[in-house]
């Protein structure tokens, strides 16, 4: 029988006496307690900042709950949440951002739909009339 992994389990555990230089890359679920300096880097897994945790280095996740200090910025293909007494100073890029009262935050914050583009054969062309565009101006729509 196979086992399955859940995703919200903490896979990766380092400890409030752990002291990083160097990059880190990993999967699935890892806790900072520690100190890090260097980049963090995980396609899609999730990473939590502890209280007592402090980053200096840039992070690129999955997803990232930060209640410890982060400076560096936070790439995150999906949510990026902020939580008191967690500290952020740097650019943050995710498709949702939370900040609850007592988080801070100190940079730049774009958020992106992080949709994949539509493939070419999946637009067509259509040349008729609209009231938009009276002059029989090609507009693009998607293909249903």
């Amino acid at each position: 029988m196979a086992s399955t992994k859940k995703m919200d389990v903490i896979t990766t555990f380092l400890g409030h006496d752990a002291v990083i230089d160097g990059n880190i890359e990993f999967k699935g679920v890892i806790r900072v307690d520690g100190a890090i300096t260097g980049k963090i880097q995980s396609d899609d897994g999730t990473i939590i900042v502890g209280e007592k945790a402090v980053i200096h280095g840039d992070i690129t996740v999955g997803s990232a709950i930060i209640t410890g200090e982060v400076n560096g910025d936070i790439d995150a293909s999906s949510r990026v949440e902020i939580y008191s007494p967690g500290r952020v100073m740097g650019d943050i890029q995710a498709a949702v951002i939370s900040i609850d009262p007592g988080g801070f935050f100190n940079g730049k914050c774009v958020m992106t739909s992080r949709i994949t583009p539509k493939k070419k054969s999946e637009i067509i062309t259509d040349k008729s009339l609209t009231a938009d565009e009276p002059n029989g101006k090609e507009k693009r729509s998607k293909k249903l």
